[in-house]
């Protein structure tokens, strides 16, 4: 059952939407060839519970970490481990937190230097894609042409459109009604409404669509080992237009900063 929720309500989920851009902007800084995920996940970890929050997703259906950190061509749910990021690789880090019962979950592809020129664009892409997809985020609109409207920008380029995951209400619960594809057929689907809030996250590779499962359940990676991108916001859906809750303002001054780091 979709959770329409209130102003006030929506208020407070985004208190929680911008914290994730700010744990983001954080883990940013310390992002540089040499460091471990399980060191990113620490300062993640420690950000967050210093302003008295939760890391969402530890202990998330028995998930290990506070973040996921997914490299190259890890789609998504990558664990925090000693796996070492290097230079030219892309690193999608996906974050929850929850801060007066309200969960923030957002995600944004980094891009360390060196990174190939195609595996560039495909970040670029993606990213647009994301608000293409947002666009459709009105109340005149339904859930298939969201998920057209980002399947038909991607394909154009000719990547693929992950299936087996999608976006996702968002409000007291992580996951909440209803599911948001990627992909889909205008008019198809849903309607939106006033007070609906949902996450918007494309999952796009450079190869083809098809994705497997590692042994521990989580770690989703292209069958063809080619790089994926992956990019989130929170919106809630009001009658003057979709409200983008989170932000990937702070996340894109601190790779400024960077010099390891790329600009998408």
């Amino acid at each position: 059952m979709i959770q329409l929720k209130t102003k006030e309500e929506i208020e407070e989920l985004r208190r929680s939407a911008l914290m994730v851009g700010d744990v983001l902007a954080e883990v940013s800084k310390h992002i540089k060839p040499g460091v471990t995920t399980k060191q990113l996940d620490k300062i993640a970890e420690d950000y967050i519970r210093s302003f008295g929050a939760i890391p969402t997703f530890k202990g998330y259906c028995g998930y290990p970490a506070s973040l996921c950190i997914s490299i190259n061509d890890v789609v998504v749910h990558g664990i925090p481990g000693e796996r070492v990021v290097k230079e030219g690789d892309i690193v999608s880090i996906d974050c929850g937190v929850t801060l007066g019962g309200w969960v923030g979950d957002s995600a944004y592809t980094f891009a360390l230097a060196g990174v190939e020129d195609e595996v560039m664009k495909l970040c670029r892409v993606t990213k647009e894609s994301l608000y293409i997809g947002i666009e459709q985020c009105t109340v005149k609109q339904r859930l298939g042409d969201l998920g057209f409207h980002i399947q038909d920008y991607c394909q154009s380029f000719g990547y693929g459109v992950v299936r087996e995951l999608c976006g996702h209400g968002v409000g007291r619960r992580m996951h909440e009604d209803p599911s948001v594809p990627n992909y889909g057929k205008r008019g198809n689907g849903t309607r939106f409404r006033e007070g609906m809030t949902i996450a918007v996250e494309p999952m796009i590779t450079l190869g083809k669509k098809d994705v497997f499962f590692e042994a521990d359940q989580w770690t989703c990676r292209t069958v063809d080992h080619s790089p994926a991108a992956h990019y989130e916001h929170d919106i809630a859906i009001t009658e003057s237009g979709p409200y983008i809750l989170s932000s990937f303002d702070k996340i894109e001054e601190a790779v400024k900063t960077n010099i390891n780091l790329e600009q998408i």
